[in-house]
């Protein structure tokens, strides 16, 4: 009888196996649940000195403060991974041709160091808007063939250095927030481009999972306006950014617009405070609009800033607005097939301080709002990585290495343990 036996138990451990092998043959490698974006534009030299290359060793920017030890309280924190921006521009510069290998080899070694804190790593390529003094950006990239096949070229190469690094704990995102196909232009200029990344990242690092994004900011609409099927490849992540309300999360901030500069004093939730504080805070506001705005557009700021208000004013009226990301992405998931744990929420949320702006935002709404973010974003099965460790948006550090105020990481600390990912 035992002998009738064995070869049916070894046949159904050879279908249990092919069975697991099947349920995880269309998820990417790279898992990660909780995670954080490190600094970009810290240094930030003109683009005048980058042939010099003391200017920008080592790279990115953050290895000048963020110390081994501080990665290592990232991971005690409750981190597993950090999604680490790479500025393309001085790749894409011909001032750094003689050491463009030993940037390349810096990027590689800010990876390992990341690593070694025990934490996973999505090195982001990290375009940002702007030219001249900073470099080929956005614009120029997406404007001028030439500079978008150089861009190729670069993405294909970072993919090469990356490649034998452990695809478990290493993957690579292709172009952050893509300026393209907004829905004003009503353009499908992206989704040839983003294939045409694919493949050149593709080519060079058969084993990495890549991240992926749809267009006009990695928008959660445009990244539903995507096929999947189109790029016949399951180690992918998708990524998509919120920070709705917008009129909330960038108060004050003067390269946002020319709207929500002169937004401050509101909390988060906004009808949580008081009816006499938030009258005096929409006054502060008005007066700031009529004092400082161009005197054609100061009408229609107040109008504006009232039509933002009526639509968050109450829980359901918020709820609704930072619940459409979520709720486009998880449809479009669930039509695609794609698992839950492979879509990344890769940035959300509200800033600290602008950069010379008095107002600071009270630490209770910037930790409500972060907590609010990650328990929607954990509901949905979704890994998430918060903007960010410094700066503006700092939730460790603030200006100039002085530390931010505690709340949103005491929070995040006392966050129960992760879920494991829904495969």
């Amino acid at each position: 009888m035992a002998l009738m036996t064995t070869p049916i138990k070894s046949s159904l451990l050879a279908l249990v196996l092919l069975a697991a092998t099947m349920a995880t043959a269309d998820a990417a490698t790279f898992t990660a649940r909780r995670g954080i974006n490190l600094d970009i534009w810290v240094t930030w030299p003109a683009a005048s000195r980058w042939s010099d290359p003391d200017t920008l060793l080592p790279y990115p920017e953050w290895r000048r403060h963020v110390t081994p030890a501080d990665l290592g309280a990232l991971k005690r924190d409750g981190f597993d991974f950090v999604r680490m921006p790479v500025d393309p521009a001085p790749f894409l510069s011909d001032a750094t041709a003689p050491f463009r290998d030993r940037l390349f080899a810096s990027v590689l070694d800010s990876v390992r160091l990341v690593r070694r804190a025990g934490l996973k790593v999505v090195v982001d390529l990290h375009l940002i808007p702007g030219g001249d003094e900073r470099g080929p950006g956005m614009e120029l990239v997406m404007e001028d063939p030439a500079m978008f096949d150089r861009y190729l070229r670069f993405t294909g190469r970072m993919a090469e250095t990356l490649a034998r690094e452990d695809p478990k704990a290493v993957s690579l995102e292709l172009m952050n927030e893509p300026v393209l196909d907004c829905p004003e232009d009503a353009t499908t200029l992206w989704p040839p481009r983003l294939a045409r990344l694919h493949a050149a990242a593709r080519e060079k690092a058969p084993r990495l999972t890549l991240v992926l994004s749809g267009a006009c900011y990695a928008d959660a609409d445009a990244l539903a306006r995507l096929d999947p099927s189109d790029f016949d490849d399951h180690n992918l992540l998708w990524t998509f950014h919120s920070y709705r309300p917008f009129v909330l999360t960038h108060q004050g901030a003067t390269w946002a617009g020319d709207f929500v500069r002169y937004v401050t004093g509101l909390a988060f939730p906004p009808y949580a405070m008081p009816a006499e504080a938030l009258d005096a805070a929409l006054r502060r506001i008005r007066d700031t609009i009529d004092a400082e705005a161009p005197p054609g557009r100061r009408a229609g700021m107040r109008a504006y800033l009232d039509e933002q208000l009526a639509e968050i004013d109450t829980p359901a009226k918020l709820d609704a607005e930072m619940a459409a990301p979520f709720d486009a992405v998880a449809a479009w998931a669930k039509a695609h097939g794609v698992p839950s744990s492979d879509i990344l929420l890769g940035e959300f949320g509200m800033i600290r301080q602008e950069y010379g702006n008095a107002f600071v935002t009270p630490p209770a709404s910037r930790a409500a709002y972060y907590a609010d973010m990650i328990r929607r974003a954990e509901a949905h099965g979704f890994p998430w990585a918060l903007w960010s460790y410094g700066g503006a948006f700092g939730i460790v550090e603030a200006f100039e290495g002085e530390p931010a105020e505690p709340a949103v990481l005491d929070m995040i600390r006392a966050l129960p343990p992760a879920a494991k990912p829904k495969r």
